[in-house]
C-alpha cells in the first residue's frame, strides 16, 4: 500500500461513484438541470461500474490479494462519502470532480 496506489483507487472510484450518481435522473436534473436521455444514462451506468471494476482490479495489482480487496472497500468508502458530501453541499462540483479524478487516476496509474 502506498499514497499513489490509495490515491488511484479513490480517484477510480470516485469517477465511477459520481458517473453513477450522475446516472440518476433525481440527481441528473438537481445537477444539469433536465432530464437526460435513456443512452445517456445507461452509458453513464456502464461508465461507473468499469470505472468501479478497474478501481477493484488496480487495488488487487498493487497491494495484492492480502490487503487490495481491503484496500478497495476503503477506497470506495472514502469516494463514496466525497461523493455524498458534494451531491448535498456542492452539486455543481460533481461533473468537473469527476473529470478531474480520471487523469489524476492516470497520472497515479502511470506513477504507481
Amino acid at each position: 500500500m502506498t499514497p499513489l496506489s490509495i490515491a488511484l483507487n479513490l480517484a477510480l472510484s470516485f469517477a465511477g461513484l459520481a458517473a453513477l450518481c450522475l446516472s440518476m435522473d433525481r440527481h441528473h436534473r438537481a445537477i444539469a438541470g433536465g432530464s437526460q436521455s435513456r443512452t445517456r444514462a445507461r452509458s453513464l451506468r456502464w461508465a461507473g461500474w468499469a470505472a468501479i471494476a478497474a478501481s477493484f482490479a488496480a487495488a488487487i495489482a498493487t497491494s495484492d490479494w492480502n490487503f487490495g480487496p481491503v484496500q478497495w472497500i476503503g477506497s470506495l468508502t472514502g469516494a463514496a462519502l466525497l461523493v455524498v458530501g458534494l451531491v448535498s453541499y456542492r452539486p455543481g462540483w460533481i461533473r468537473p470532480a469527476a473529470l478531474l479524478a480520471l487523469p489524476l487516476a492516470l497520472a497515479a496509474a502511470l506513477l504507481a
